[in-house]
């Protein structure tokens, strides 16, 4: 089982790189644009749609708000990629947001910005996997009736694809991300093209449909409510804008150069795809209906409302299906894609914060790819669990989203003012102090607008599941905190105990006890491990669960006259440990200056069943006895046939001599 385990690794992970080659996991920008910025991208799939999508409720006259919803959302977008520009140049070690926040307010705010980056990253998994269903469950029937299924397998995916490397897996998406971008913008220059220049009709499917208002007319403050929560859904272009500000140490050297000219190239193509998308839909007159059965007047009975990109590929490339195809595929593809920015952007803020003891340190450790493998894998489960908890429905998942994307925006941008109020207190020259200036004005824009739409998107959605978002936030921000707390008390305890530490007092004695059950050779090694250690008092151990058992072991040992005593440890109750833990326990009673320390027999077996038949009294016994003070415990293993074929398997396979044994170690 374990040779079937290491080769169902190697086939997923690859084989192991070396530390030494990190430097060549660095990407150019051609490879860092799909990778940091497939997800800002991708959302111009979805963005647009949840605009019309919540305007629906008020009937097709409240269309006429898209372009005016797209513009803000547009100039906010511009806002943010400039203000983003000014991070990465000022902080380009990777912390982002988090290192922002963090050295201009404190660890307290660095520790918000933290959790609502953490649940925006699973948030972005969820949303942009569910996206992908609807998208290609548009032209593939099954899919649309298996969603949950599908988002689980495309979850797993990626992250089998992560797990072999972030330079692997860019290369891997880059084909679909600029096929994705290219069938977008051909479709907008193609549709524009007919309407403006050719005087042609481009109609989507759903033109001639009358869509009816949910309930009353809304009027008043109710429409402007209706119009701030479609701005706030429409708001979702912009998650994954700040992915790259806390990618910058995975770029190629100019690091800050390459990475603010990646942000500028991502936030103009996601600008001119947003744009051109909500000015195709106003064109060709598609609708999107919240309730399609209700509000969709002379539709079929039977049907099914397509996603707005799918509308849009149908209306502009009429009678061409390959185009159509082209742009359904790549659209799903790069919205299940999309998710890779969490999967890299998730495991590096996992790995910093662990590094800052807010998080366990396995987060921080490299897998054998390079790549941060415990983030990756725990970004995938909770993204699973959100995923098949909502059903996969995008609608109700936007709810929860941006919320914690916008907490980030609205701290890194206050931050970063403060980054340039101290800097010119420390009197630059006065070319430099005019950059500056000007770099803090960008912040003070992209602060004032983020702000702004953060309070209309905890007013619009806060009802509608922004509260669990929030809670996720809570919940994440208190862990943390308990975490850092513990490390701090074992670090506090430590130092406590190295500065009372006397080093001229020592254990009067080591008294050893060798446990037995039976006088086999696992036995005699262990008795013969005890006496080289040249102890104080040596004494052998068994505990007594069967009499005829216990007899015929005292027999055989005063028969092989052992100068060992053989004590036996009385069990009315058939029990093991417990017998054990209650002499331990009298033996540092009577003794309290005296060091136990417990020989344990123990089979070293070499497949997984064995070790359900094998060491479980052993392990339990060690588990118990680590718990008690001025006890050893040492494990004396016998390696069985099974086990010897393992570690002979080892030592011959191919790399060994490079992972660094000898040949006098493989003899």
């Amino acid at each position: 089982m374990p040779k079937l385990a290491s080769v169902a690794k190697r086939l997923l992970v690859g084989r192991p790189f070396r530390t030494d080659r990190l430097a060549h996991t660095l990407l150019p920008k051609r490879v860092a644009l799909p990778v940091f910025a497939s997800d800002a991208m991708s959302s111009v799939a979805y963005a647009p749609e949840e605009i019309l999508l919540t305007l629906s409720v008020a009937g097709i006259s409240a269309y006429a708000f898209s372009p005016w919803i797209a513009i803000v959302v547009v100039l906010l977008m511009t806002a943010v990629v400039l203000s983003y520009r000014q991070n990465v140049h000022a902080y380009p070690s990777g912390g982002g947001d988090y290192e922002v926040a963090t050295v201009n307010h404190g660890r307290r705010w660095g520790l918000v910005v933290g959790s609502a980056l953490l649940v925006d990253y699973v948030l972005t998994v969820a949303v942009s996997i569910s996206s992908a269903a609807a998208n290609i469950g548009s032209v593939v029937p099954f899919v649309a009736t298996h969603k949950v299924e599908f988002a689980v397998g495309a979850i797993v995916l990626l992250t089998a694809m992560n797990l072999r490397g972030v330079r692997e897996s860019g290369t891997l998406f880059a084909i679909p991300t600029y096929a994705f971008v290219f069938g977008i913008l051909a479709m907008i220059v193609w549709g524009v093209t007919r309407v403006v220049l050719l005087d042609d009709e481009v109609r989507a499917e759903s033109a001639d449909f009358t869509l009816l208002e949910e309930g009353d007319q809304l009027t008043g403050m109710a429409l402007v409510f209706l119009v701030l929560r479609a701005f706030s859904s429409g708001s979702a272009a912009l998650t994954g804008v700040e992915a790259i500000s806390n990618g910058v140490p995975a770029f190629r050297k100019p690091k800050s150069r390459n990475a603010a000219t990646t942000l500028l190239l991502m936030g103009i193509i996601a600008i001119t795809m947003f744009l051109g998308l909500i000015a195709l839909a106003g064109m060709s007159g598609a609708k999107i209906a919240e309730h399609p059965a209700e509000q969709l007047v002379d539709a079929p009975p039977d049907y099914e409302q397509k996603t707005l990109v799918a509308q849009l590929a149908n209306a502009v490339f009429t009678g061409f299906d390959p185009a159509v195809w082209w742009i359904i595929f790549f659209t799903g593809l790069i919205l299940v894609l999309a998710a890779n920015t969490a999967f890299n952007g998730f495991p590096v803020l996992g790995s910093i914060l662990a590094q800052d003891r807010y998080l366990p340190r396995q987060l921080h450790t490299r897998g054998d790819r390079l790549a941060y493998s415990n983030g990756i894998v725990g970004l995938a489960a909770f993204a699973i669990i959100l995923v098949v908890s909502f059903d996969a429905e995008v609608t109700r998942l936007i709810q929860l989203y941006i919320v914690g994307v916008f907490v980030s925006f609205v701290l890194s941008q206050s931050g970063m003012i403060r980054h340039w109020n101290r800097l010119l207190r420390d009197g630059p020259d006065e070319a430099a102090a005019r950059r500056m200036r000007r770099s803090r004005a960008i912040n003070a824009f992209g602060l004032t607008m983020t702000s702004a739409v953060l309070v209309i998107v905890l007013v619009a959605k806060f009802t509608h599941g922004a509260w669990i978002a929030l809670a996720a936030m809570g919940t994440i921000y208190a862990l943390m905190t308990a975490i850092r707390r513990h490390y701090d008390r074992v670090a506090a305890e430590l130092a406590e105990a190295e500065r009372n530490r006397d080093p001229a007092v020592l254990p009067s004695r080591n008294h050893v006890i060798v446990l037995v059950s039976k006088l086999h050779l696992p036995t005699r090694r262990a008795l013969a491990y005890a006496r080289a250690t040249r102890p104080d008092v040596l004494e052998a151990v068994t505990v007594n669960v069967d009499d005829a058992d216990t007899r015929a072991l005292v027999a055989q040992w005063e028969k092989e006259d052992f100068s060992v005593p053989l004590k036996v440890v009385e069990s009315p109750y058939r029990e093991i440990t417990k017998p054990v833990l209650d002499y331990v326990k009298r033996m540092r009673t009577d003794n309290p200056r005296d060091v136990v320390t417990v020989y344990i027999p123990e089979y070293v077996v070499g497949r997984w069943w064995e070790q359900l038949l094998h060491n479980q009294s052993a392990l339990r016994l060690k588990g118990r006895l680590l718990f008690q003070p001025g006890v050893m415990v040492t494990s004396v293993p016998w390696q069985l046939a099974s086990a010897q074929r393992v570690r002979d398997r080892d030592v011959t396979a191919p790399g060994a001599v490079r992972r660094g044994l000898s040949g006098k170690d493989k003899r």
